[in-house]
């Protein structure tokens, strides 16, 4: 920022910072703040019972119900689950302009994982017990907090739970509320929780490419087919030479193959192989670029290995029978923040009251949507701590909530606006 940027953002922090002290002093704020304190062992009997239901890719409708049910008894206006199974509620009522408030339900466990969910001493355990059990616990607790503070806002409250964020669900859920005609303009600030913590900012949207790379042939075997092209070979001629593009440090882009299948024996020229490639920036163009290089390494080495199979076995009716495709598997956009955006300035007003440090992050979320469109969103956490994301001895420990929930509650409110 320029001399005169700087000392605009510090006049507007500083009046961020006047509202958020003003909000945090009102009567029902101050009631909603000692609810939170009171109520922990909802908020963890609400996590574990949620955290017991499978909420697999594309099989979360089970939780859904869950959190529909959740929603009504809250007193939310205009409950309801989409065509994908997103959930809805409307605090205090509908209105054109929207605050949503979202935590996505699915985790990246399969169908059919032992979920031994369980509270010992000050942590629960369990597959997704904070990722995302501790951003649905503080959507939960948002919801019922602003019901029991009798507190009304200027701009209505949507708060949403979502499905599709994590692996192969590629933002689905967050995809489809963007591009319904009801929410794609309505929905002015985006905040996302997920997982636990209060000590980061996710205000730059990691956008990622994923494909998967297939290679076909006529096959055979080793010693009477010799000479017939070689599916693996075409993929190990495009991998070294996709390997050695480069890549920006600034943005940051980086790439990876992380998985390879094919063959069925030692002794026989596969039929097919395949390998799945994972390209990240917050640069679109970059990803773009490798993207480019990928489809042209790949053209490079299927040419090369046809021109091998005709020089191992020359024989004029041997055609070479390759064929290759690269399947779009997923399709993170990336996007990032104004550092002059209202969002901004009213979460870091609300860390400053609180006394709370933050700092700035790149990840893919479900930010990641409204950020490409731009739109202003953060993902931020839940309160609390938790530990071994993706793995069956997930953890959470609840200490810090309530910081969490006043951080959540206060930037809902200076974004929001109270009736008062």
């Amino acid at each position: 920022m320029s001399a005169p940027q700087r000392a605009d953002w510090s006049e507007a922090l500083a009046t961020a910072q006047q509202q958020v002290a003003h909000l945090a002093q009102l009567p029902a704020v101050r009631s909603i703040f000692g609810w939170f304190l009171s109520q922990e062992s909802q908020f963890a009997n609400w996590q574990l019972e949620l955290a017991r239901i499978p909420a697999p890719p594309f099989g979360e409708a089970d939780r859904s119900e869950w959190l529909e049910d959740r929603f009504r008894e809250f007193g939310l206006d205009g409950v309801h689950i989409d065509e994908v199974g997103n959930v809805f509620g409307v605090f205090p009522k509908a209105g054109k302009e929207y605050v949503s408030l979202s935590a996505h339900i699915d985790t990246v466990f399969p169908a059919g994982t032992p979920l031994n969910v369980r509270h010992q001493g000050s942590r629960l355990y369990g597959p997704g017990v904070s990722d995302n059990g501790a951003g649905i616990a503080a959507l939960l607790a948002i919801a019922a907090g602003l019901r029991a503070g009798k507190l009304s806002t200027t701009m209505p409250i949507v708060f949403i739970a979502n499905v599709g964020e994590e692996g192969e669900g590629d933002l689905r859920g967050m995809r489809h509320i963007f591009s319904h005609p009801r929410w794609r303009s309505a929905i002015r600030y985006s905040l996302v929780l997920d997982g636990a913590g209060s000590d980061t900012i996710v205000a730059e949207a990691l956008g990622s490419r994923r494909f998967e790379v297939i290679v076909r042939g006529p096959g055979g075997h080793s010693w009477s087919d010799f000479g017939a092209p070689n599916p693996i070979l075409v993929l190990a001629r495009a991998m070294d030479a996709f390997a050695r593009t480069p890549v920006s440090a600034s943005p940051k882009t980086t790439f990876n193959i992380g998985v390879i299948r094919g063959g069925t024996s030692v002794n026989s020229i596969p039929e097919s192989a395949s390998m799945r490639v994972d390209i990240r920036s917050t640069s679109m163009p970059e990803m773009e670029r490798l993207e480019a290089s990928l489809r042209g390494e790949l053209e490079m080495a299927v040419e090369e290995e046809t021109r091998a199979s005709e020089r191992r076995n020359p024989s004029p009716r041997r055609s070479s029978g390759l064929s290759h495709e690269i399947v779009d598997i997923g399709n993170r956009p990336a996007g990032e923040l104004a550092p002059d955006a209202r969002l901004l300035k009213s979460i870091r007003a609300v860390d400053a009251h609180l006394g709370n440090v933050a700092q700035i992050q790149r990840a893919s979320t479900d930010a990641n949507i409204p950020l490409s469109l731009g739109r202003e969103a953060v993902a931020i956490g839940g309160g609390g701590s938790g530990g071994g994301a993706h793995t069956l001895q997930e953890w959470f420990d609840a200490g810090g909530r309530e910081l969490g929930l006043k951080r959540i509650l206060l930037t809902l409110l200076a974004l929001a606006g109270v009736a008062e």
